[in-house]
């Protein structure tokens, strides 16, 4: 039995804590519980990712074990919303149609709809085709990761690491907490503050009273139910050098009204708000850093499609 300390109370850090208290791991997380894009109410479970129809590499194993995560944690009474539905992706033509056919495995469960068919799913009659990939889904973020920080029985503690060196954290009140193994599960703004170079992107999500579409749909946009009524997102700003503070983003929430009203069929939103959240861009980091700490960031919008099997893997590295 080792301790372990977990900077980082998102996605990444909120998995690693669970799986490694289920190991036997004497578990630590300090989280500020700022800016964290791992709130966003209504996440995609979707291997097949980006308008080039690309299934993402490990994709499917990463899909299925969030689903098993998930289900761990609704046996152990948590509440996690959720839907294993399916995502719809629509095909705007046939050459784009030639061009994703041979990139879907068949190890995907999936099948291509032609779109007279789906008149319950609100999408204009103008796409080519629909890919459905039936094993996936959306889950509420926010309560997927509180659900694991839970039922991992970790102790929490709230605050911001200021610096940390494989064994130990300094918090910015000059607290200092030593473990066996570090981990730094920071997300955009951690890594602004704590002086890490990285990409930063910015996203806004409309809350809806009602969902546009009774599984979720995905093309550049997407709209999906949530437990509240339902989302339409996800409007990603240009990356930037550094974390920046929320706002209105008017001219990226108009072009993803536009991209919706040449998506669905009926476009009369009811507004509830806005969520908005900044993502750490760039390559996924997973492994050890030169300072002996570990290191779990950068999951983008892979965040909950492979965060959790990417805890796993580094659990098993470090231990």
């Amino acid at each position: 039995m080792s301790e372990l300390l977990i900077l980082g109370g998102g996605i990444a850090g909120s998995s690693l804590a669970y799986l490694a208290a289920r190991a036997g791991h004497v578990v630590t997380l300090l989280d500020a519980g700022q800016h964290a894009s791992s709130s966003v109410p209504s996440a995609l479970i979707n291997p097949v990712r980006g308008q080039g129809g690309q299934v993402v590499a490990r994709g499917l194993e990463g899909m299925d074990f969030t689903w098993a995560l998930v289900d761990d944690l609704e046996r152990m009474g948590f509440q996690v919303p959720h839907a294993r539905d399916g995502v719809l992706r629509p095909v705007p033509d046939e050459k784009t149609f030639d061009k994703w056919q041979p990139r879907i495995p068949a190890e995907l469960s999936h099948r291509w709809l032609e779109i007279s068919g789906l008149t319950d799913q609100n999408l204009q009659n103008h796409w080519y085709r629909v890919l459905e990939v039936t094993g996936g889904g959306w889950l509420d973020g926010a309560a997927f990761t509180r659900a694991l920080r839970e039922a991992s029985g970790a102790t929490i503690i709230h605050g911001m690491a200021t610096q940390w060196t494989s064994r130990s954290a300094t918090l910015e009140d000059g607290s200092i907490f030593e473990a066996d193994r570090v981990v730094w599960c920071g997300g955009s703004w951690g890594a602004a503050r704590a002086g890490l170079n990285a990409p930063h992107r910015r996203g806004s999500v409309l809350l809806l009273e009602h969902s546009l579409s009774q599984i979720p749909v995905s093309f550049g946009i997407y709209s999906a139910p949530s437990a509240r009524g339902g989302v339409l997102g996800a409007s990603y700003e240009t990356p930037t050098e550094g974390w920046t503070p929320a706002g209105l983003p008017l001219k990226s929430l108009e072009w993803l009204l536009n991209k919706a009203a040449h998506t669905f069929e009926r476009l009369t939103p009811e507004f509830r708000g806005l969520w908005t959240g900044s993502r750490l861009g760039g390559e996924i980091l997973c492994g050890p850093r030169a300072d002996g700490s570990f290191i779990l960031s950068g999951l983008g919008s892979k965040g909950f499609l492979l965060g959790p099997l990417l805890a796993r893997d580094l659990l098993e590295r470090m231990f």
